[in-house]
């Protein structure tokens, strides 16, 4: 299958796109995992990337996709793929769009995450990391800690990063309102679109997600 997974910030997005794709067997394609290779690789594409990132700037949308086309006619992508955080706007979708009418194929479906944005607010508001190890990640309301402020796991101290603070996080979120959200309309008009919850377990929510998937390759 070749999916799409849109979703707000705080959505699951990474974590569902991993258990996805291993339930699908195909490879899970983000966007920060194409500009951490390139990069890492030091390619044309990479250091185009890094100089815009390096001047505080977005990267534009013919180097993304050109990254995307890239990693999506490797031989592990040719029978499906399932892109995390590209598209990210309408003039990306239509580029994909373009890209997969060249090869021959096209998308099956895109998957929507949908949560309320009080639950975004609170999912990412409330995560603490720990200052001697960032692997370690607990919640205030969700995985708290044994003392407030302390990680169980070393003893480090717990904070809250700049990006993960209530104010920053309703503008990120106005960024995907923006920006990223319609596409959904896009694909909605082509028929694409299977919205599902994203509340609850992981593992439900993923249930969730392959039945819909399912239904979706059926129809």
């Amino acid at each position: 299958m070749r999916i799409v997974l849109v979703g707000p910030p705080g959505a699951g997005k990474g974590t569902q796109a991993a258990f996805l794709a291993r339930n699908l067997s195909i490879p899970h394609i983000s966007t920060g995992d194409l500009f951490r290779a390139n990069i890492s690789q030091g390619t044309d594409l990479g250091k185009q990337a890094r100089a815009f990132m390096d001047a505080g700037q977005l990267v534009p949308d013919e180097v993304t996709i050109a990254m995307a086309k890239d990693r999506m006619s490797q031989p592990d992508a040719e029978n499906g793929f399932l892109l995390d955080g590209f598209p990210r706007n309408v003039g990306q979708a239509a580029a994909l769009d373009e890209m997969l009418l060249s090869e021959g194929v096209k998308l099956d479906a895109v998957l929507d995450l949908e949560v309320p944005e009080d639950e975004v607010v609170r999912r990412i508001a409330g995560r603490r990391i720990c200052r001697n190890d960032s692997a370690h990640v607990f919640h205030v309301t969700y995985n708290a800690p044994k003392a407030e402020g302390v990680c169980d796991a070393c003893g480090g101290e717990l904070y809250q990063r700049d990006d993960d603070t209530e104010e920053t996080v309703r503008t990120r979120l106005e960024v995907y309102h923006t920006q990223t959200e319609p596409i959904i309309d896009y694909y909605r008009a082509q028929g694409l679109v299977v919205t599902i919850s994203a509340l609850g377990k992981v593992t439900d929510v993923t249930d969730r997600a392959m039945e819909a998937l399912k239904k979706s390759d059926e129809g």
